[in-house]
């Protein structure tokens, strides 16, 4: 039965998926190939950072360019609502067929947001694992009105070089595997909101994004400088988890209570510590709140070395508790753990201290 013709309405769900994804040693120099492969074969700016021109933009440039497109460089510093005006500016002046995004979050979450506004594919080249934004169609951006993601677009492609990766902090990797693991208590506060809200969950996109985070911490050993496999794995989830969004039109499967205290944290302490490490220890605390094995997830954080504790994020005892207890305000529309505990003061900091945070 048409159900237009009765007059019911037609759900439509949107689903936009990387068309190619690679990963490995050396795979930057094959950048032209896959851009040729997609149909890029004239124009193309690359969206960089000053450091990450060096480590990979310049190397991308020239492989472009020896391939016959012609290839425009913005360099970008920095992650705010003005940056991403100016690489849509450059975009609307130039026109190119298509944004590379090389660098870090901050520089693949510029490139991503700005290409979209303009229509333009964008192609995600990061230097670093530290979360998920490298494959994600959300973008993390400063001077939005709340410290949360917007909607851009999904990479058309992602070419991940383990070779260059490798080269970046170890801590970059070790927040990247907190991020995955927040997973966890992601998918809890997903089906909580099912359950006692009505609101639409994806079994899928759930399924994939749990599947993530289990591959990590059941190869918490295998992740650390001087492992290929490792990094690998890691790669291969946070490429998924951005696929999980992509699949549920939302963060939901990969964003939740655990989120939410990154966030309060980032409001009461900017840049005391790293996104994907915030929302390990607020995993901790959240499975704790969920009735889970928090205590796995601490062990596996410990074992990867990521923080656990809000010594090791920087923070003091009642930055973490304040945090805790102000973070489901952040997103009041967002149902998870904590509101349905809607924990005061006191039980926060229960809750913190059970768990070893504090």
């Amino acid at each position: 039965m048409d159900l237009a013709v009765v007059g019911l309405p037609l759900k439509h769900h949107w689903m936009q998926l990387p068309r190619e994804v690679i990963v490995g040693e050396g795979v930057i120099e094959r950048v032209a190939e896959i851009s040729h492969r997609l149909g890029f074969t004239s124009s193309a700016l690359i969206v960089t950072g000053s450091r990450t021109w060096d480590v990979a933009g310049k190397t991308v440039k020239a492989i472009l360019e020896g391939d016959g497109l012609k290839v425009e460089t913005l360099i970008v510093d920095s992650a705010t609502l003005w940056d991403v005006r100016a690489v849509e500016e450059k975009i609307k002046t130039l026109k190119p067929q298509v944004v590379f995004g090389v660098g870090g979050g901050t520089k693949i979450d510029i490139a991503k947001l700005s290409s979209a506004r303009q229509g333009v594919p964008f192609i995600s080249v990061p230097t670093t694992a530290s979360h998920d934004g490298i494959a994600s169609p959300l973008s993390s951006i400063k001077g939005l009105e709340k410290p949360f993601s917007v909607m851009a677009q999904a990479p058309i492609a992602i070419i991940a070089d383990t070779n260059i990766i490798k080269r970046a902090s170890y801590r970059l990797i070790a927040s990247g595997c907190g991020d995955v693991i927040a997973k966890f208590t992601a998918v809890k506060d997903w089906k909580l909101a099912r359950d006692e809200k009505g609101e639409y969950y994806g079994e899928y996109a759930a399924s994939l994004a749990l599947m993530s985070a289990e591959l990590v911490m059941q190869n918490a050993k295998l992740i650390n400088p001087e492992n290929e496999e490792g990094l690998r794995v890691l790669l291969e989830a946070l490429i998924s988890c951005g696929v999980a969004m992509s699949i549920a039109g939302s963060s939901r499967p990969c964003s939740g209570s655990e989120h939410l205290f990154s966030h309060a944290l980032d409001l009461i302490k900017p840049n005391s510590s790293m996104h994907g490490e915030r929302c390990g220890v607020g995993t901790i605390m959240m499975a704790y709140l969920h009735g889970a094995d928090w205590k796995h997830i601490k062990e596996t954080l410990e074992i990867i070395g990521a923080p656990t504790t809000a010594e090791g994020l920087g923070l003091t005892k009642d930055e973490v508790v304040k945090a805790l207890c102000m973070a489901s305000s952040i997103r009041p529309e967002r149902y998870t753990i904590l509101n349905k505990l809607n924990l005061s003061l006191e039980e926060c900091e229960k809750v913190a201290k059970s768990t070893g945070v504090i």
